[in-house]
């Protein structure tokens, strides 16, 4: 039996100390809202496996532009990722993209994806008829969903409106967004607003109409000009956060005085004490960490599912393209392809010098798909751009391929009770949350969000208990 190595101890005794494990862009959020709450003196750690900051983001030198080959833009209809732009200093970089509707790839023809809808289920019919057959089918009086009750996308729009409205809009909106299985992913957690009116609704297209958003003419996407990369260094820079890089978090523990968290590499482990602990890392490691400590917690974290994609990214220096953002398309088309982004029509900041085409790969159980080489994975992703397009491509004057394997998080029914119940079992533990895509949704907005509430609880557990 090999004798164990004694930890090392790292940290200043005295001071309030917050580790937080991850470093994507919840993670530095939470770093950065910590040290708002806990203000100039608390120490806060940033532990990151791999050797950079941004999980989901990263920027890159493209063409001659900062172009993404992750998370691509913010969500501005949601307040917290634009407001943390402009908190670290990045509010004068925020800008959004072009006027142009997306499309649907069907049969070979762009078609504009119909407006009216919230993520492609439509408030009335006759909206989306051009597209799908959506003749809603008979009620019953009743509420759709329970109070507390959830089911899957796919059941909910498949008894309502029928397979074409699924199949046409709904999947292949999910399947850009998730890149999930529509029979795998909870109303509840994909679609919130619309589970609660469900409660008050016994027509979906009711449910739909009462919440969807009326035109503004605000756009509803931003991004930061030269690259999203920038809004992850301005969070960290103003986090002052000390960042360990290739630090794996390895063991977590509960002590009498708060956390001993075990990084490092195993022969020469780093024993880190904490007063508290954030855990923005996806929902197998955070299941791990708490399987001792919290294992009711570990338990609703480890069934969380994960879907891969690959991006190819194209220049040309002449293409035409049609005057739209993009398209999408269904499963049904039989193509690899089931997304694309004009990148230089989208977003103006990038000119027109040359065009830029982004284009989506993967869907949940496609993960063999990130096993073929670049070279095939860019003929595919190129083939099949042309024929959506309806022209032979001429040969790109650069190209790349980016594989995110276990990129994203799918959100089985029951998904938001399982997490209510994590959180409850962990707060029987004094100073240590989860936060992250794993369990409050996918996007930079929602991850900015997540990573501030759980700054936000360890800040509260840590705050002395008022006098009685």
């Amino acid at each position: 039996m090999s004798p164990v190595t004694p930890a090392r101890v790292t940290g200043t005794p005295g001071r309030t100390r917050v580790l937080v494990a991850g470093g994507g862009i919840t993670g530095i959020a939470a770093a950065h809202r910590l040290r708002e709450l806990l203000g100039p003196d608390a120490e806060i750690i940033v532990a990151e496996q791999s050797m950079r900051l941004g999980g989901k983001i990263r920027t890159a030198d493209f063409a001659g532009r900062s172009v993404e080959t992750g998370a691509e833009s913010l969500l501005a209809a949601r307040p917290e990722a634009i407001g943390l732009a402009r908190a670290v200093g990045l509010g004068d970089a925020i800008v959004h993209p072009a006027a142009l509707k997306p499309a649907l790839s069907i049969g070979g023809e762009l078609v504009d994806f119909p407006a009216g809808h919230m993520m492609g289920i439509p408030g009335d019919p006759a909206d989306v008829a051009a597209i799908a057959n959506a003749k809603e089918r008979p009620d019953n009086g009743l509420p759709i969903l329970e109070p507390g009750q959830d089911l899957s996308v796919g059941a909910l729009v498949r008894e309502r409106l029928g397979d074409e409205v699924l199949d046409r809009l709904v999947a292949p909106m999910l399947a850009g967004v998730y890149a999930g299985d529509v029979d795998r992913l909870s109303v509840r957690a994909v679609m919130p607003q619309l589970a609660d009116a469900l409660e008050r609704h016994a027509r979906l297209t009711e449910a739909v109409a009462e919440i969807k958003r009326p035109a503004t003419g605000r756009p509803v996407f931003a991004t930061i000009d030269g690259g999203l990369d920038r809004l992850v260094t301005a969070t960290s820079a103003a986090a002052r956060a000390e960042i360990r890089l290739g630090m794996t978090v390895r063991e977590l523990r509960e002590t009498a005085a708060g956390w001993e968290v075990i990084t490092g590499p195993v022969p020469d482990p780093i024993r880190v004490t904490a007063d508290a602990v954030i855990l923005a890392v996806p929902a197998k490691p955070a299941a791990d960490l708490l399987r001792a400590v919290a294992p009711e917690a570990a338990a609703a974290l480890s069934g969380v599912a994960y879907a891969s994609v690959a991006l190819a990214a194209f220049a040309f220096d002449r293409i035409d393209l049609p005057e739209r953002s993009g398209f999408l398309t269904p499963a049904s088309e039989g193509k690899t392809v089931k997304a694309a982004t004009f990148a230089s029509k989208k977003w103006p900041h990038l000119g027109r010098r040359r065009q830029i085409v982004r284009v989506s790969m993967g869907r949940l159980g496609e993960e063999a798909l990130l096993q073929y080489d670049d070279t095939t994975l860019a003929k595919t992703a190129l083939r099949e751009l042309g024929e959506h397009l309806g022209q032979r491509l001429p040969e790109p004057v650069e190209q790349r391929i980016d594989r995110w394997g276990g990129a994203l998080p799918q959100y089985a029914p029951g998904h938001v009770a399982r997490v209510a119940a994590a959180r409850e079992a962990l707060a029987r533990h004094r100073g240590v949350a989860i936060a992250g895509a794993a369990v409050d949704g996918v996007g930079i907005a929602a991850c900015v969000a997540s990573g501030q509430a759980a700054a936000e609880a360890v800040a509260a557990s840590l705050a002395p208990a008022p006098r009685q």
